[in-house]
């Protein structure tokens, strides 16, 4: 049995308790969304645009004489993030139901800052050898451990505003990154038609790092202005959040991380699409990033609506049809893919992709939220997401990348998420048990 001790910082007058007065709440929401939103994009923008960048940083910092090698070194040191982020999500996941949501969202916030800097004026392998993939190294290890404390808190903060339309509100977890694909992908498309190859191996790759440094003004905001939700203010501290986590709650936390399994697997194999259009499909770099661009721009505007949706109709339901829809679509989206390679046909592709993608991320937060109480949520939502991240999700690239030259076969990431699917099915079985309607 775990143990409970009263939160100090608990209000004492009943009265603040009480829900706020709707105008003030209006405006309050608005707030928090916004600036959560905006928050979350730059930190998993972090994340995401190293492996857009990857085939320029494989030569300037691995590289190799054979460039499948570097490229697969390159997109392994992607995943070595995320080895990290179950060390972040024990160390910050506690420290959110301990001190509160918003400073442990804002100190992930800085420690994401600081590796980004890092790899921002790192020098190239050709001006300082072997340190350059070093110091590489220690940055995305760095952004591991800060991605991995991130989701817990945010989402937590986010489902704790409204219980009643938990769906809505926590939807925004996954609606920001997608604000995140398609700036990454902006990116991606903006350096590659504006700038020589040249310009971009010399200078033009740092342009997305230093942009991802406005976390730092995000995370500040953050901390001044935004307040915890009235269900964690309530709730009593809990003595060890670990312990319980990773014991007493062990099934909900098992059947948390079967959840995000297929969210991670589809996320990051979106992530690896523009490498899979230029270097198996034979397409422009430029046309790959606008597919993936348009898929970050479905997740925004249709991940709320499903989660939405959720309040109304259960999270089960809604996550359960878009589950057995991509494992119908998956593998012919992927032959289409490879037998006619085309700018519409990953049009088509990504479309499908990005519309049943968010019918299952729109409800995801919240079914993961209601897994745990609010003395636990921060710890139980970080651990489950950064393990099935960590092992599903981080290496999800370099699995594509593997399969292809393994199997030989270029609609081999294909089955990858056909595996999600099927792990991500069981999953909602046994969160219904544990109450998730």
């Amino acid at each position: 049995m775990s143990t409970l001790a009263p939160r100090t910082r608990a209000m004492s007058n009943p009265a603040e308790l009480a829900e706020p007065a709707e105008p003030a709440a209006r405006q309050s929401t608005l707030r928090v969304i916004t600036a959560i939103s905006i928050g979350n994009a730059l930190e998993w923008f972090e994340i995401v645009i190293y492996g857009f960048l990857a085939v320029t940083i494989a030569k300037l910092f691995f590289p190799a004489e054979n460039e499948s090698v570097s490229l697969l070194i390159t997109l392994g040191t992607f995943g070595v993030t995320f080895v990290m982020r179950p060390v972040g999500s024990l160390v910050l996941g506690a420290y959110a139901d301990a001190k509160g949501r918003k400073n442990a969202l804002t100190l992930s916030m800085a420690i994401m800052l600081c590796g980004t800097l890092l790899i921002a004026v790192s020098p190239t392998f050709s001006q300082i050898g072997l340190w350059a993939p070093g110091l590489v190294i220690l940055a995305r290890l760095l952004q591991g451990f800060a991605a991995g404390g991130e989701f817990g808190s945010a989402t937590a903060l986010l489902a704790e505003q409204d219980p009643r339309r938990r769906g809505f509100f926590a939807s925004w977890q996954f609606a920001s990154q997608g604000i995140t694909t398609f700036l990454a992908a902006g990116f991606g498309m903006g350096l590659n038609a504006l700038l020589t190859p040249e310009q971009l191996l010399a200078w033009g790759w740092r342009i997305p790092f230093f942009f991802g440094l406005l976390i730092g003004p995000a995370g500040l905001y953050i901390r001044r202005h935004l307040d915890e939700g009235l269900e964690f203010k309530r709730a009593a501290q809990e003595a060890s959040p670990v312990r319980t986590t990773l014991v007493d709650q062990r099934g909900r936390t098992l059947a948390a991380m079967g959840l995000i399994i297929l969210a991670t697997v589809v996320a990051y194999t979106g992530l690896f699409m523009p490498t899979f259009a230029v270097r198996q499909l034979g397409l422009p770099a430029s046309m790959a990033f606008a597919g993936t661009f348009w898929f970050g721009v479905l997740q925004f505007a249709l991940v709320p609506m499903f989660g939405s949706l959720s309040d109304r109709v259960g999270r089960v339901v809604v996550m359960r049809n878009a589950a057995l829809a991509m494992g119908v679509m998956i593998v012919p989206l992927f032959y289409l893919l490879v037998n006619h390679p085309s700018v519409p046909a990953l049009m088509l592709a990504l479309t499908a992709m990005g519309v049943v993608a968010s019918a299952y991320w729109g409800p995801i937060s919240a079914a993961m939220s209601e897994l745990f109480p609010a003395a636990t949520r921060g710890t139980g939502l970080s651990v489950s997401y950064s393990f099935g991240v960590a092992i599903f999700g981080g290496f999800a690239p370099f699995i594509s990348a593997w399969l292809i030259t393994a199997t030989g076969s270029k609609i081999a990431p294909s089955f990858y998420v056909a595996f999600g699917v099927l792990v991500s099915l069981v999953a909602l079985r046994a969160a219904r048990r544990y109450g998730v309607k």
